[in-house]
């Protein structure tokens, strides 16, 4: 079958905030056929960025409304659109491959397409690599206790006790590391998703709805395995990710670079009490990003690959590891559309 069809969805998929990048090999083409069948290309590209009702895409492509609805629940249910509420009103719209269409294929995955999709990382990488990011690292609770004015969209608990919908869903990077041969012995089961992305995912079988004591404990199974808190870069929650360096792609490519600190957001980093210090190296044996190493009189810690993550704060015994707020950090957009809008203006696409 020609790829006529899937090189025009490329172009689509390219035009909205994350980008959808042509490789010189075309594996985003055989993603894109994995993915979509081409009747759904087609529909997918009748739909705009911004959410609108099954019966306002209808009336727009002069389509049937019965057969509109039906095909956009099909392509919400696949993870091939997004599909948000507004009350009890069912909106949809395109959405971006990262963060996004690929995240939505947790339960779709099988070893060819985590191969495709390794393939297509560097790619990817390249295309994101931008001002603002989609997310963030978050500290643990318990290394904010002794920060002074630490601002609420930084207390992942505060946050987490003022959600309504909460659901738990496998890591999907978990997975595909697991089909490709490379099983994560962390926990699997550890990424939230709160709101429209909460509903979104219980109506779809992704994930299933927790109340907030669960949620609470998987952030204790987080910080007792060591994983680092990645939440999407907005004052509204909207998805929280439990990472480790052996299956994040974005962790696990950062944590080679010398100056890991650059490569991803952060509103802190670490300091060390010398006088406090035990010399236990607790700190330096939990430190996802080998942050931490040997000083003259104590464990010295490097700006340049610190990303705050707060884990090294909670393991030491002794007390002597603080987390600094960064001064040069502004407030992040208040909700993850926001994001996405400055993506697309720092893209040309705005």
């Amino acid at each position: 079958m020609s790829d006529e069809v899937y090189a025009r969805l490329r172009r689509f998929l390219d035009t909205l905030p994350s980008g959808f990048p042509e490789t010189p090999n075309g594996v985003e083409i055989r993603i894109l056929k994995k993915m979509f069948t081409p009747e759904d290309a087609e529909f997918v590209m009748k739909l705009k960025d911004e959410p609108e009702s099954g019966s306002d895409i209808a009336l727009r492509i002069e389509m049937n409304e019965a057969e509109v609805s039906s095909k956009l629940e099909e392509l919400a249910t696949k993870g091939l659109i997004f599909r948000t509420y507004q009350g009890d009103r069912r909106l949809y719209q395109a959405y971006s491959f990262v963060i996004g269409l690929y995240e939505f294929q947790v339960n779709r995955l099988d070893r060819e397409f985590c191969e495709l999709y390794e393939e297509y990382l560097p790619y990817l990488a390249l295309s994101t690599a931008r001002l603002t990011s989609q997310y963030r690292v978050i500290p643990v609770e318990s290394s904010l206790e002794e920060t002074a004015g630490v601002t609420p969209y930084n207390r992942i608990r505060e946050i987490i006790r003022g959600e309504g919908l909460i659901a738990l869903t496998p890591c999907i990077c978990k997975q595909e590391r697991g089909l490709l041969g490379h099983p994560c012995t962390k926990p699997q089961e550890v990424c939230m998703m709160f709101g429209n992305f909460a509903r979104f995912y219980i109506d779809n079988g992704y994930g299933r709805e927790i109340g907030l004591e669960e949620a609470l404990q998987v952030l204790d199974v987080a910080e007792a395995n060591g994983l680092v808190l990645t939440c999407s870069n907005a004052l509204k929650l909207e998805t929280l990710c439990c990472c480790c360096t052996c299956c994040c792609p974005t962790l696990k490519n950062i944590k080679v670079l010398r100056s890991p600190a650059r490569y991803i957001l952060s509103y802190y980093r670490a300091i060390i009490d010398d006088d406090a210090c035990v010399g236990c190296d607790a700190c330096v044996e939990i430190c996802p990003m080998n942050a931490i190493g040997p000083g003259q009189d104590a464990p010295e810690i490097s700006e340049k690959r610190c990303i705050g993550c707060g884990l090294c704060v909670g393991r030491c015994p002794a007390g002597a590891l603080s987390l600094m707020a960064l001064p040069d950090r502004t407030e992040p957009p208040p909700t993850v559309a926001g994001i996405m809008e400055r993506i697309a203006a720092e893209r040309g696409l705005r």
